[in-house]
């Protein structure tokens, strides 16, 4: 027997040779690196499915947020006024200017774009050679969204006033900053315009909360 054999081990237990056998443990390195890889991924998908989670709701909150602070906008108009016709509107023509023949010639120029024509002259005391703009509307309260308005639109900076007078006829007392009348199309344009319906203001748009 060798003097390397451990007592009591003999047989093929026996050792020969001159060194002591190294006695290790199997090798578990590779099994420490998968425990550790497996539990670097399982981190990374409980990390990942929290910000998806968090991300969903508050998405959700974001949009519930926004909805709640936007107003139902439908877009709507309001009917335009129902305006009289030229032809249905008398005016008086009266001239409150030095020059002559002014009433006669604006006069004609009303007629032939279809309203009544009444009295023509010169401007009554209280307006002759008073009136310095373009010239003064005159007619009754209830004529201001109506007739007034209609012969607003054949001379442009002419005053609309109103006076204790209840017929329907109106005044059209010409200044002394009157040249003519608005060009016939211009002022067709600007009734189609007043006879058009008229959108609702737009709704508010929601300011973004302020951060921090």
């Amino acid at each position: 027997m060798s003097m390397l054999t451990p007592p009591g081990m003999g047989g093929k237990y026996r050792i020969t040779g001159n060194k002591y056998p190294r006695m290790r443990r199997p090798r578990r390195r590779h099994r420490i690196v998968l425990a550790a890889a497996a539990s670097v991924v399982a981190l990374g998908l409980a990390g990942w499915g929290t910000s998806q989670l968090i991300d969903v709701f508050t998405d959700n909150g974001n949009k519930a947020t926004a909805a709640a602070r936007t107003p139902d906008c439908k877009p709507s108009a309001v009917p335009a006024k129902v305006l009289p016709k030229p032809g249905q509107i008398k005016v008086n023509v009266y001239n409150a200017t030095p020059r002559g023949g002014l009433a006669k010639t604006t006069a004609d120029e009303l007629k032939k774009r279809g309203f009544v024509i009444g009295k023509v002259g010169n401007a009554p005391a209280a307006y002759d050679k008073k009136v310095r703009g373009a010239g003064i509307l005159l007619g009754a309260p209830t004529a201001t969204d109506g007739p007034l308005t209609v012969l607003g639109t054949q001379l442009t900076g002419a005053t609309p006033k109103t006076d204790t007078r209840r017929t329907r006829d109106v005044d059209l007392i010409l200044g002394t900053a009157f040249k003519k009348l608005n060009v016939q199309r211009e002022a067709d344009q600007a009734l189609a315009t007043l006879s058009k319906p008229v959108p609702k203001p737009a709704c508010d748009t929601p300011r973004a909360p302020r951060k921090g």
